[in-house]
């Protein structure tokens, strides 16, 4: 029993590793909002079906909240504080229209 513990704590921890951490990923200058996703967010978010991107709920389903999450992170999502800019309004644009909302 204690191993059995031991092995779920030890899963936890390197599963929280990540959690809140910093990606220092800076797009070019000329990339565009599809690029920026394949690059720096299909690693964890895969693509779905066809030519959609994510499914967003409608809370983040806007220009500005977006660029919050995706700059600042959340538990589960690391910050890509370099998105900034054009760059960020590239990838929230291509968001919001290559995306389903639920």
């Amino acid at each position: 029993m204690k191993k059995r513990g031991a092995l779920l704590s030890s899963f936890v921890f390197v599963a929280l590793v990540g959690c809140g951490a910093s990606n220092d990923y800076s797009p070019p200058a000329d990339a565009t909002g599809e690029r920026i996703f394949s690059t720096a967010c299909t690693e964890c978010h895969k693509p779905l079906k066809g030519d959609v991107a994510m499914i967003l709920s409608e809370k983040v389903a806007n220009k500005e909240a977006l660029k919050n999450k995706f700059q600042k992170g959340s538990m589960r999502m690391p910050a890509f504080p370099n998105i900034q800019g054009e760059a960020a309004d590239r990838l929230a644009d291509y968001l919001l229209a290559n995306s389903e909302i639920k």
